[in-house]
């Protein structure tokens, strides 16, 4: 592999970032090894992992969630609205969704921001109180309400789902579906062919 970077043109970093959001885990953790890249993280994590070694030949290494943020083995951690919710402790189970419920109200459920909130505050060392995260799920909510949301790049089925069904209304679900797979075949070509450049 060569030792220049990037190692592909620059106007292809920006189509292969579109087309890596197209790939399963499976296949993004594929391309990681190939790539003697670590491998655990979420999609959004690969997927930056990918193009900043591509572009720089620099490896982001998964961060590590300190002690602070961590549970300890044996002991209790009630629920509770000045309990720390902690790495290893925490679960989203019907117990803590019914206590998060009794905090904020019955229209609380478990969502991506709440759990990308908790996983940044527990890299940072600062793990929040059940009523900390309560108060951020209950802001967030009434944000996204009056300024709306956009979901996640790497999210590009449902970003993928919703542009098909305001282009083609009427449609059923096996037209969604074959539409679909027909442009993920298409974004994991790309990416094969982009990939190839540098081997």
């Amino acid at each position: 592999m060569s030792q220049e970077f990037p190692l592909i043109p620059h106007q292809n970093l920006n189509s292969l970032k579109e087309s890596l959001n197209f790939l399963h885990m499976e296949e993004l953790k594929e391309i990681c090894t190939k790539l003697l890249l670590p491998t655990q993280e979420k999609k959004g994590a690969l997927i930056l992992r990918i193009l900043h070694f591509i572009e720089f030949g620099k490896v982001i290494k998964a961060p590590k969630i300190p002690d602070i943020s961590c549970a300890r083995r044996g002991e209790n951690y009630p629920l509770h609205p000045t309990t720390c919710i902690l790495k290893g402790n925490y679960k989203n189970d019907l117990t803590t969704r019914l206590f998060f419920k009794k905090l904020i109200g019955e229209h609380f459920h478990f969502t991506a921001f709440g759990v990308d909130w908790l996983n940044n505050r527990w890299i940072q060392g600062k793990p929040p109180t059940y009523q900390e995260f309560a108060d951020m799920w209950t802001n967030e909510i009434k944000r996204r309400k009056e300024e709306g949301s956009h979901p996640k790049e790497e999210w590009a089925y449902i970003n993928f789902t919703q542009k098909f069904m305001r282009q083609n209304p009427n449609s059923q679900r096996h037209e969604l579906l074959e539409a679909w797979e027909k442009e993920r075949q298409r974004q994991k070509e790309n990416v094969t062919k982009i990939m190839q450049m540098f081997k």
